[in-house]
């Protein structure tokens, strides 16, 4: 048996007539940028987050870089502003800070779900602090309660970076919805994936939302007329067509993840493995996790990845190498983040998805627990 890590071309196939007819009909408009699909979805999108507001823009990445240069032509941040981040981010999370000449602070993470420790973030604050970056990494919520808190006492803006994290939800709350605005991606391999790239902000911010959407469209709200120095960063018709027919499943396919979590939090019982919810986890318990990814850690990763390997299991490292010793930040490379440094060495992404059989779900669990140390 060989099992993939993500088996895209099989849960697009459960849609394939919806999406067929759905570009065709975007083909049949002969309106291709900006229509009534992006509104739809727009305005389908923002109801399932809870928010006022949802801007399609090109990828994830645009969504935060265009909400951080948004608030700069606000007034509200200024080149070298403080933006605490967790150190052991993708790295689209630091780019979008650079890129807009902020000043990213990197902050260790909560060693059990590797996301912002609220004690650290409130140590890292200083006066030029201006914003929190909050990750929701592998899908799990960042603790948003305890950040917003955070944020209120100091005065800060909280940008949630949702990449992962369709859905996922704190007392009802979902991302997208706790910080002054959020970024998603709709790349083809996270839970709300597009046939090509593809993102959004939701904020209920009128004027951040009217800003991000005019950045996004060369700098203006009409056609020839520029307020600002924009890019061009618009989420088109053909992709918002097929984000709105897969937004109506995403629900199902989010509970698909969960069964599968709980499977192997019971089911892999080998010792030297960690896994990031425990055998006592019930289905109710995992609101704030969408599981994205199903994130392993052992000291031994390497030796278990080949192992899974020869057994025909495909899994991926998120994310091998840490944004501080990348060479992109190269000026970085002294800085100290053990914790950050171990978990990338240690962390492995096991196959997940909503596609998954029992059967591969049986075999995946049965190779973790046969592995034996070297």
């Amino acid at each position: 048996m060989t099992i993939p890590f993500l088996d895209l071309k099989s849960i697009n196939a459960q849609y394939r007539q919806d999406l067929v007819d759905a570009a065709t009909r975007v083909i049949d408009s002969g309106w291709y940028i900006q229509g009534t699909e992006l509104k739809a979805f727009e305005s389908e999108f923002a109801e399932y987050c809870v928010s006022k507001h949802c801007i399609g823009v090109a990828n994830g990445l645009d969504a935060l870089t265009l909400t951080l240069r948004a608030w700069k032509e606000l007034g509200k941040l200024k080149e070298g502003d403080e933006v605490i981040v967790p150190a052991n981010t993708y790295i689209a999370s630091i780019l979008a800070i650079t890129e807009n000449r902020l000043k990213p602070v990197l902050v260790e993470p909560d060693e059990q779900t590797y996301n912002l420790c609220p004690t650290k973030t409130a140590k890292a604050i200083t006066s030029n602090t201006k914003a929190i970056l909050a990750v929701h990494l592998y899908g799990q919520l960042a603790p948003m309660p305890e950040l917003m808190t955070l944020a209120d006492q100091h005065d800060l803006l909280v940008l949630e970076d949702s990449a992962q994290a369709h859905g996922a939800a704190i007392n009802g709350k979902k991302a997208g919805s706790w910080g002054h605005a959020s970024g998603f991606s709709f790349y083809p391999g996270k839970n709300l994936g597009a046939l090509g790239d593809a993102g959004a902000v939701t904020t209920s911010d009128d004027e951040l939302a009217s800003t991000i959407r005019a950045l996004g469209n060369y700098g203006g709200h009409k056609k020839y007329e520029n307020l600002y120095q924009g890019v061009n960063s618009r989420l088109d018709e053909m992709q918002a067509a097929m984000l709105r027919v897969k937004l109506k499943h995403l629900v199902v396919e989010t509970q698909r993840r969960k069964e599968i979590a709980l499977a192997y939090a019971k089911g892999i019982t080998h010792k030297a493995l960690s896994q990031p919810i425990s055998a006592d986890s019930t289905d109710e318990s995992l609101e704030n996790h969408v599981f994205h990814l199903y994130v392993i850690r052992m000291a031994e990763r390497d030796a278990l990845q080949a192992y899974l390997t020869s057994a025909g299991i495909q899994t991926l490292i998120h994310y091998p190498i840490p944004p501080h010793q990348q060479q992109a930040y190269a000026e970085w490379s002294a800085q100290k983040y053990p914790l950050t440094e171990a978990i990338h060495q240690q962390v492995l992404s096991l196959p997940i998805s909503p596609v998954m059989t029992d059967e591969q779900v049986d075999a995946v669990i049965a190779a973790c627990n046969h592995f034996e140390m070297p």
